[in-house]
């Protein structure tokens, strides 16, 4: 009797360590579904940025999925936030409490991402971060669970603004969106501008939207400054550039210098305004074979639209946070934030990316000229990559994040 004990017991104990050895496949899924809050700007100046483009965007990492994920259903919530902080975190807030959702996503303005970053940091939630463009993101305003995944104000200082000084853009006067972005923008650039040798003659805030920007472009003339810096984006950088075209400040000896342009913007703008503006971007639909098919079955279900880098990097940070729970059978924040951490990016949208422990993922960029209508062959066919940017040297570097989550 003992003996037969003793067996059935050694059999139980092996059956144990069998399932045990096997624990990333009995997946351990909180609520039996893994789910995405999306907060974008679904009808104000960001939303031909991220918007609709960035559900489209989810939607497609969703189906490569095949729609579940260590066995589970992926579940997709969405809302407006009206680039309103208060709207955003009252949404998360109630996702947090009775949706019991696992990641953020999109977040297309700072002052949205702030606010939602701190009902993720209260709950133990992920921010997967696509649109916000502030530095301040991954550095002073860091938590453990935020990721800024596609591009940020440094990026765009360390492209767009030292390419300018480099080609006789000495002094600069700047039209900034009030609010943390704009200044944030502004700020980056500024340190990027003095330290290449240039000066920083002025500035004016501009309301955020702003429609008529009169007014600021008459200061910015006044001040006969070599280029106009748009610490701005969206629709306030194509009413911005198309006023500057009405005052003739182009013809007349200054230079606009578009901080944070999209692709989507020179579609509006249209060649003839845009042509040989100087831009960052972290994505190029027409980069090379990865990139264009993934964008063309974009492009299907947009209506023939080509994708922003927001809407790309919603697809590629919620492709990786998807391998991460399988991999790990789990969606607990802090086992998939270390996978996810462990795990290079390399897809589609990222060349040399990795998440460092700040939360920034760095990932080459890129610096490119606007074409002229003789120059595009076909629709969409707007840029010319200059300079690929290395992913160490596009963002603020380790050692001067100011994130309490960097050791010293």
């Amino acid at each position: 009797m003992r003996l037969k004990t003793a067996l059935a017991c050694g059999v139980t104990a092996c059956a144990l360590m069998a399932a045990a050895g096997s624990a990333p496949a009995l997946a351990q899924i909180s609520n039996d579904a893994v789910k995405i809050g999306l907060l974008t700007d679904m009808s104000g100046p960001y939303s031909d940025v991220a918007g609709p483009g960035t559900i489209i965007a989810a939607k497609l990492a969703i189906e490569d999925m095949g729609g579940k994920v260590a066995g589970k259903p992926i579940v997709l919530l969405t809302s407006d936030h009206q680039n309103k902080a208060d709207i955003a975190a009252n949404k998360a807030r109630e996702w947090a409490d009775t949706e019991k959702v696992d990641v953020f996503a999109e977040l297309v303005t700072t002052s949205v991402a702030l606010a939602v970053n701190e009902i993720a940091k209260t709950n133990n939630k992920i921010s997967l971060i696509s649109g916000t463009a502030s530095s301040r993101i991954t550095n002073q305003d860091c938590f453990k669970g935020g990721i800024h995944w596609t591009y940020d104000t440094y990026a765009m200082a360390i492209g767009t603004g030292r390419a300018v000084v480099q080609e006789g853009g000495k002094s600069w006067y700047f039209l900034t969106a009030d609010y943390a972005f704009g200044q944030n923008l502004q700020d980056d650039v500024s340190k990027v501008v003095k330290a290449a040798g240039g000066t920083v003659v002025g500035a004016v805030k501009h309301p955020f939207p702003a429609s008529d920007f009169s007014s600021f472009l008459l200061q910015a003339q006044a001040s006969k400054a070599n280029v106009i810096g748009l610490a701005n984006a969206g629709a306030d950088t194509i009413n911005a550039i198309k006023a500057a075209k009405e005052f003739g400040i182009v013809e007349a000896g200054q230079r606009l210098a578009g901080l944070l342009v999209f692709i989507s913007d020179i579609h509006s703008l249209g060649l003839e305004t845009a042509k040989g503006l100087n831009l960052t971007t972290g994505f190029y639909w027409d980069f090379d074979d990865k990139t264009r098919a993934w964008s063309k079955r974009f492009a299907e279900k947009s209506g023939g639209k080509m994708p922003t880098m927001v809407q790309a990097g919603v697809y590629s940070s919620l492709m990786h946070y998807f391998k991460a729970v399988e991999a790990t059978g789990t969606d607990d924040t802090d086992k998939v934030l270390a996978q996810m951490k462990a795990t290079k990016v390399d897809d589609f949208f990222a060349r040399n990316g990795r998440i460092r422990e700040d939360g920034r993922m760095v990932h080459d960029m890129y610096l490119a000229q606007v074409k002229t209508p003789a120059e595009s062959k076909a629709p969409w066919d707007y840029y010319k990559i200059l300079r690929t940017i290395p992913a160490e040297e596009a963002f603020l570097p380790i050692a001067d994040s100011q994130c309490p989550l960097v050791k010293k």
